[in-house]
């Protein structure tokens, strides 16, 4: 019987996550990218959060550094003609900014963890979004159905 190398095993899987998410995000709407973007950041302040409660502060840049990247993303990609809410959203996006960095300097997990809560809430505000416009629009599509028998 043949033995998997471990090494072999790590490749192997993490070339399928890969394709994964791949496949996640180039068949995903709009509102499923925004929630997968939400989730990516919140992994990686918590990600980063944990280094630094674990004495690695060094390494925790790195997570920072891409929980920032989608931050901002998040934040370029805001259509400001929506008024209120853009602004609203662009103020918590660069609050967030200032967190993550903050929290980095100074060793203190405590802003990445807030970063980290603050972005999961609006990832769950975000996934009943995309959940109720996934709902109507099979509703909608049920409808045109019956009408077209009709």
């Amino acid at each position: 019987m043949a033995t998997l190398d471990p090494r072999s095993a790590a490749r192997n899987y993490a070339s399928a996550r890969q394709a994964y998410t791949e496949s996640a995000v180039l068949t995903a709407d709009p509102g499923q990218l925004v929630v997968l973007l939400y989730k990516g950041a919140v992994r990686f302040a918590t990600q980063a959060a944990a280094e630094i409660d674990a004495g690695r502060a060094d390494r925790a840049w790195a997570t920072v550094r891409r929980a920032q990247a989608i931050v901002d993303e998040l934040n370029y990609t805001l259509d400001m003609s929506q008024g209120a809410i853009a602004e609203q959203l662009r103020s918590i996006y660069l609050f967030c900014r200032r967190q993550l960095l903050d929290g980095a300097l100074r060793k203190d997990s405590h802003p990445l963890r807030d970063v980290a809560r603050l972005l999961g809430e609006l990832c769950q505000s975000w996934e009943r979004v995309t959940a109720q416009t996934a709902q109507a629009a099979g509703a909608r599509a049920t409808g045109a159905v019956a009408s077209a028998r009709a």
